[in-house]
């Protein structure tokens, strides 16, 4: 019997659409934003997000902001002002990029989202469980089946890039005058770096940062934090003083 004609599809994530109460056509990938359910059916999804998903993406989204706040001290040296409009700068746009993203994202001018519940960590890595029913022919149905927390990340660190480009040059450029040419733009260059690779972690380890992630957030503060006290300057004639250049551990700390 062919595939197109049997009451269930090969594979995990292959479906058949439903038309009109009836399902209809042959087994193959669901749209975006639909996932096959139990019955191999695309099945739109509904469902909010869970509280860990939550928690996934705002880590996902505090990780630009961290390392923002990381290089604007690192390569601010001792002009505390001009870090300090650097470092809210930073914040504006990354809360911009995280509003705009949840707008753009369905349901569509709505600050919510649809999601699809993710079951096991096969959900991230779709395109590794594309059947072959005739052991020679294969069925491809790669699809987001953890859908949108994969591409809401992406789309997340594509506007922040945006943003960046057309705030921070700006005001680089008006209050980091004190800097060398080489020097004031260095924290955005730096940006440059870690955006794509922040991209690549997303693209191909997505599905591992989903269930690691409450441990990389113990690892990755310990370590940002020694790293970053072992490279500034901790004493001053007012140790119990909060200053502008001691603000990034703090909030650091905060945050994570």
């Amino acid at each position: 019997m062919s595939v197109a004609m049997s009451s269930t599809c090969p594979g995990t994530y292959c479906g058949r659409m439903m038309v009109n109460g009836s399902v209809e056509g042959e087994c193959g990938v669901c749209p975006r934003g639909e996932r096959a359910n139990l019955q191999n059916v695309c099945e739109r999804c509904t469902e909010s997000p869970e509280l860990y998903d939550w928690l996934y993406l705002g880590f996902m989204a505090m990780l630009p902001l961290v390392l923002h706040w990381f290089f604007i001290e690192w390569y601010s040296g001792k002009k505390s002002s001009s870090a300090l409009l650097q470092h809210i700068t930073a914040m504006l746009e990354c809360s911009v990029s995280t509003v705009v993203t949840l707008l753009v994202t369905e349901p569509v001018g709505k600050l919510s989202i649809h999601s699809c519940r993710v079951q096991m960590l096969s959900d991230w890595y779709t395109m590794l469980y594309n059947p072959s029913p005739d052991y020679i022919n294969t069925l491809h149905c790669t699809q987001e089946a953890v859908y949108p927390l994969y591409t809401i990340v992406l789309i997340y660190y594509a506007f922040c890039l945006v943003l960046m480009m057309l705030l921070r040059p700006l005001l680089v450029k008006k209050i980091a005058c004190g800097l060398g040419k080489s020097d004031r733009f260095k924290s955005i260059y730096a940006a440059l770096y870690f955006f794509p690779i922040l991209t690549v972690l997303q693209a191909v380890g997505g599905g591992l940062l989903y269930y690691a992630f409450p441990y990389i957030i113990l690892v990755l503060s310990l370590v940002t934090l020694a790293v970053y006290m072992s490279a500034s300057e901790i004493q001053s004639d007012h140790p119990n003083t909060i200053t502008p250049h001691r603000q990034y551990p703090l909030a650091h700390t905060l945050l994570c």
